[in-house]
């Protein structure tokens, strides 16, 4: 997935457990964990509001863009990922 989270980098800088980032965000640990380890299909911006008030930094800090390693040569798909 292109989207990469960053919240294991956050911790890092601010020194804080996973279970006390859940604590203070209201989620469960594992629920986090999901998040964390790029499992999580979306996150509610409630959640992220509350991540980046506990982190105390921006969602971009959170959450980057990686493009996708490109597909095989002559797999039938454009570049936008359409089939031809």
């Amino acid at each position: 997935m292109p989207i990469v989270v960053d919240i294991d980098v956050m911790l890092a800088r601010r020194k804080m457990a996973v279970g006390t980032l859940a604590d203070r965000v209201g989620i469960t640990p594992a629920n986090l964990a999901s998040l964390k380890n790029g499992r999580a299909r979306g996150v509610r911006f409630a959640t992220l509001d509350a991540l980046c008030e506990a982190l105390e930094c921006q969602p971009g800090d959170l959450l980057r863009w990686e493009p996708a390693p490109a597909s095989a040569e002559g797999d039938g798909a454009d570049p936008d990922g359409t089939s031809a």
